[in-house]
């Protein structure tokens, strides 16, 4: 039995200290969970914490998935196979740098919409879906001889809202779905946080990555029953597109933890292993700019991205097991890596060419967003005609969500980047709202505008989350463009396009084959391109972008055959039609 009583954790009836570390089961292939938790039992941890990523478990409303990467229960099983308690983060929301913090976009669609509150259609989303994951997980918990030890009610609330009936209604919700373990929530070490987060009957825990000696201080306000713990202990950072790579020395990871040790107190190492965004999952950060995550999600964590051991790791995994009195064994092996060489990609698909294989067109008076479509992810091409005689005009193209690129009569015209117009920290109102202004010349008889938008990450903290991803419209001077074709390109039906051999300009699919010796993990190293995705095999490794940090994409071996098929996206441009797979990551 686990529980609290003078200001100590009890297992069993005897004092018990909570030694986590996260890993996230969906940024992680399944045939390397056992690996990575049994490095985890081998470092002196002894248990294990996940979010659960609620926008891929619910793609589209009622239409449920929990197989393959998104297997939460069989992730727990492995926990307990390899001698792991579990803590369950379940949400709703999840932030994790993960795209709209871990709600599904659909929720968007709806444009009243008001996420964590206790706006009643958002709450009925929530129902339904913690009544069909909640359980599921029920046979797992501790109290049933499971061993999921505590669950998170919402997550590090206090940074966004402080609706008390709100976070009343998720407890309240999870235990009428038979939750019955340690319930916690978790917010940052200021005042501020905890008083909007918290709720006066429920367990609180600290989020901080320094200092833990101190940080506790905050709690003292707050918790007067439980014992101190670090929630989540940030070993390290994430990084953005077009920032420096993060990295933090293995001697100040060392001291934290020593730290946390002399004073007795319990920690949720965040991250143990980072894993991978694979996919469109990255999300992103809007404080004066808007900032999206890469595909990587190292995280400066004690296993790296393919689950190899840092020198983090190694002094980590002293200190705990001395502590503890746990004899170190032998540890795993490293993962095995291999170089397969350059590949050349000798088949061209044109995106326009083959928007009638893999887009759905739709029409609308005015431009909507993607989420409007249904549509969670990809891209999206909005296309107006113009008839009559205009002068030389302004045409302003408005909230650009993120990339877009302008073509006139179907040749390119300009690319507006969300980026460029926020970063510039422009005071007028087109830069505020990630619009663009220019000069069209004079139309004599008609003129087709097409706008092509490729999103990044949905914004995942802060007052900015509500981020429907396309354009809201095209104006000429002060006159509002009506009539549009839409096509949604949600890039998940690739197998229809057509291939050739003669090239076109970008956006443009690439394809190219290859064999490989083994199921040891690689990297694929994208010089001469500009920005896009890969897929492998037909699993989607994620974006790439020239200005870094990330130059190459892992590719986890467990997805190889003798006989593989890559295929490229680029939208922008590339110098030559290859790339090179080799046995060495470059995270900048």
């Amino acid at each position: 039995m686990f529980e609290i009583k003078n200001k100590e954790f009890y297992m069993n009836g005897k004092p018990f200290k909570i030694y986590s570390g996260a890993m996230h089961y969906f940024r992680i292939l399944p045939e390397y969970w056992e690996d990575r938790l049994t490095k985890l039992k081998l470092a002196g941890f002894n248990t294990v914490e996940t979010y659960v990523c609620w926008n891929l478990h619910e793609l589209q409303p009622n239409e449920f998935c929990f197989d393959g990467m998104l297997d939460i229960v069989r992730f727990i099983e492995t926990a307990k196979k390899v001698g792991l308690y579990c803590i369950v983060r379940p949400g709703p929301y999840i932030c994790a740098e993960w795209d709209f913090g871990g709600l599904p976009a659909w929720l968007l669609k709806d444009k009243n919409m008001q996420i964590r509150c206790n706006y009643p259609d958002y709450l009925a989303c929530v129902e339904r879906f913690y009544k069909k994951l909640l359980p599921m997980l029920v046979p797992y918990l501790e109290t049933n001889g499971g061993n999921i030890i505590a669950m998170q009610v919402e997550n590090e609330y206090g940074s966004y809202g402080n609706d008390k009936e709100y976070l009343t209604f998720i407890e309240n919700l999870m235990k009428e779905c038979g939750i019955d373990v340690l319930f916690f929530t978790s917010d940052g070490n200021w005042k501020n946080m905890l008083s909007g987060g918290s709720l006066p009957h429920i367990y609180k825990v600290l989020n901080f990555g320094s200092k833990a000696k101190n940080a506790f201080n905050c709690l003292k306000d707050f918790e007067n029953d439980g014992p101190n713990m670090c929630g989540e202990f940030w070993c390290g950072w994430f990084d953005h597109w077009g920032d420096k790579h993060h990295t933090r020395a293995a001697s100040s990871v060392g001291k934290e933890i020593k730290d946390f040790l002399d004073i007795g107190a319990s920690f949720n190492f965040y991250m143990f292993h980072g894993g991978t965004n694979f996919g469109f999952t990255a999300g992103a950060n809007q404080n004066k700019s808007y900032e999206p995550t890469i595909t990587s999600y190292d995280y400066c964590a004690l296993l790296n991205e393919w689950g190899d051991y840092t020198p983090a790791y190694h002094e980590v995994r002293k200190i705990l097991c001395e502590h503890q009195g746990i004899q170190m064994g032998e540890l795993p092996p490293s993962p095995k890596l291999q170089s397969i060489g350059n590949i050349e990609l000798t088949e061209y698909a044109s995106l326009f060419d083959n928007l009638s294989n893999i887009a759905e067109k739709h029409y609308a008076p005015v431009p909507e967003s993607m989420e409007y479509f249904n549509q969670n992810f990809g891209l999206i091409y909005y296309e107006t005609e113009i008839e009559g005689k205009y002068d030389i005009s302004p045409l302003n193209i408005k909230d650009v969500h993120d990339f877009g690129y302008v073509y006139f009569d179907d040749k390119f015209k300009k690319r507006i980047s969300r980026l460029e117009s926020t970063a510039k920290g422009l005071k007028s109102l087109f830069s505020k709202k990630n619009s663009e202004k220019f000069l069209m010349s004079a139309i004599k008889d008609r003129r087709k505008i097409g706008v092509l938008v490729d999103t990044m990450g949905r914004v995942n903290y802060g007052e900015h989350m509500i981020d429907r991803k396309g354009i809201t419209d095209i104006y000429i001077g002060n006159q509002r463009q009506m009539g549009y074709d839409i096509y949604t390109i949600p890039l998940d039906n690739l197998e229809k396009l057509e291939y050739h051999t003669d090239k076109k300009d970008a956006p443009l699919f690439l394809k190219g084959s290859f064999k490989a010796k083994s199921n040891d993990d690689c990297f694929v190293h994208l010089n001469g391109f500009k920005k896009g995705y890969v897929w492998v095999n037909g699993f989607n490794l994620g974006r790439y972008w020239e200005i870094g940090p990330q130059k190459s994409l892992y590719l986890p071996g467990a997805l190889l055959k003798e006989n593989n098929e890559i295929i490229m996206l680029e939208m922008e441009g590339f110098s030559k039609p290859s790339v090179s797979i080799t046995d060495k990551h470059d995270l900048g």
